[in-house]
């Protein structure tokens, strides 16, 4: 038996490794790590690099030249100089100091997401640290050693100091780490899997944890959920359009290029594939009975088409910052220069977090308003709340509800993070981005989101009963079809809120994409 298993484990094929070489890293990419956990390695070019501008560091420390961050305190305290034989103890000090998140740890996706991301960072070049130092961050990473990191004590200042200040205490043998979902403490997770806890050279303690990798984490995630949550919506939509009988005749391509949006036009040409072939839109495409549809439905292409380039502003920038350095100071080993500045500032990245966030707020918004039109039974003709035999029973009369619920909360979590700023740092840092706070939001307004486009899912896949034996579009009753293998159609009351969490999470998948 132990042969035959030794023999299926030699057949499955290798994990494809996602190479980090500062440059190149994708969306694609981060979700592969995060929820897939391939495997991450350094490039040749980002090794040469690396050992260059670690050269240059050594060079600064032979010399003792006073240079901030590597022979210097931090923040407020870069006046003073420190004494070479204090350089380790500086940059220890320096982990064990900043540790101080509190709150739920991360989910382990979003750990995964910051080791990628703060490795492609320094192999960009410029930070200083030793090849051997990035290894150690990877081979946990490919282990499965995922430092647990408190969600709560980044301002997006100097980057997100607390949050990756917990991963590279993990790497330095202290803290906790998960290991297949148990927590233990990380030195002895690390001797279990082989790995030296790393001992920090000058310099490596600041460029570890001086960045925006938590944030632009959970904006990378984020990104990936919107583009799946986008297109199922408009699927959703062109469910909803077909439930309620309307007509596609807003989506003609002569509307679009009349306010000529890319993406408004890609919208209406989705929605346009969706509906081709419909049973139910052929039946009433003469009659006079409606004159115009509802915005929630007419104006599918200009609404999605709005998110959809907000959602691409955002994605431009957290392509740039996902293959930025963004510690402090920056190494230039091809003059030899040493140089403080900001990149470390989370402004970037917080302001397009806060814009994807009042994104997927609107698009939640929409889906409730087509919730809403389902279930009252004066707008769309269908029985009371889609109830067979209404008034004995309700129906999806409270799956409204929830949708509203949700929508409403979205409202209060879209205020943006980005606007408020707190002097840290004795004043050092008197303008901060908090970021942070708004990736923790977004990730809360996705979430909701996604449920809304779930109950909007079952109320048109109820919807679509009542108007048999007409068919809708051959896409939407593939959609239809898939909705119904979580929930088949509703005969008499029962509870919903298993069937809505289900495709909510099937959504996340992409298995409702059409």
């Amino acid at each position: 038996m132990e042969a035959e298993h030794d023999s299926r484990a030699a057949a499955a094929p290798p994990r494809p490794r996602v190479v980090l070489d500062g440059e190149t890293l994708t969306v694609p990419d981060v979700v592969r790590v995060a929820r897939e956990a391939a495997p991450c390695e350094l490039s040749p070019d980002a090794i040469g690099r690396m050992e260059s501008s670690r050269a240059l560091v050594e060079e600064v420390v032979a010399s003792d030249r006073v240079t901030y961050g590597v022979n210097t305190g931090f923040g407020d305290l870069s006046s003073v100089v420190i004494e070479h034989d204090q350089i380790r103890q500086l940059q220890r000090n320096l982990i064990l100091s900043h540790s101080v998140g509190v709150g739920a740890p991360l989910e382990e996706e979003i750990v995964r997401a910051m080791m990628a991301l703060r490795a492609n960072s320094l192999a960009k070049g410029y930070s200083g640290v030793r090849v051997s130092t990035v290894r150690a961050l990877l081979e946990m990473l490919n282990a499965g050693l995922l430092p647990v990191v408190p969600s709560r004590g980044s301002v997006g200042a100097s980057g997100d100091l607390a949050p990756l200040a917990h991963v590279a205490l993990a790497l330095i043998g202290e803290g906790e780490v998960t290991v297949g979902g148990e927590r233990r403490w990380a030195r002895e997770a690390l001797a279990g899997a082989g790995i030296e806890p790393v001992t920090l050279e000058a310099k490596e303690g600041l460029a570890l944890i001086n960045g925006t990798q938590a944030m632009t984490a959970v904006a990378a995630l984020a990104l990936h959920d919107a583009d799946v949550l986008i297109r199922t919506s408009e699927a959703a939509a062109a469910m909803s359009t077909e439930a309620l009988r309307g007509t596609d005749a807003h989506f003609n391509p002569r509307i679009q290029e009349a306010r000529p949006h890319p993406d408004q036009a890609e919208s209406a040409a989705h929605l346009r594939a969706l509906l081709s072939g419909s049973e139910i839109l052929l039946s009433h495409r003469d009659s006079t009975h409606k004159v115009q549809d509802a915005y929630s439905l007419r104006c599918v292409p200009q609404v999605m088409g709005a998110i959809r380039s907000a959602v691409s502003y955002c994605a431009g920038i957290v392509s740039v910052e996902m293959n930025s350095a963004t510690d402090n100071p920056l190494c230039f080993a091809d003059d030899g220069r040493v140089i403080s500045g900001g990149n470390f500032h989370g402004q970037p990245v917080a302001l397009a977090l806060d814009v994807l966030a009042l994104a997927m707020t609107q698009l939640g918004n929409f889906s409730e308003r087509r919730v809403y039109r389902l279930t009252d039974a004066k707008e769309s003709g269908l029985p009371p709340f889609l109830a067979p035999h209404p008034g004995v029973n309700s129906g999806m009369m409270v799956v409204q509800y929830l949708a509203a619920a949700l929508a409403s909360e979205n409202k209060s979590l879209s205020w943006p993070a980005s606007a408020d700023t707190i002097p840290t740092s004795a004043g050092q840092e008197d303008f901060v981005s908090m970021g942070m706070g708004g990736a923790l939001k977004l990730r809360r307004i996705v979430r909701n989101a996604r449920l809304i486009v779930a109950c909007e899912l079952l109320c048109a896949a109820q919807g679509l009963e009542y108007l048999r034996p007409l068919r809708p579009s051959p896409k939407v009753e593939a959609l239809r079809s898939l909705v119904r293998e979580t929930s088949p159609p509703l005969d008499g009351d029962r509870p919903l809120h298993r069937e809505i969490e289900t495709l909510a999470d099937r959504i996340e998948r992409g298995e409702l994409v059409m």
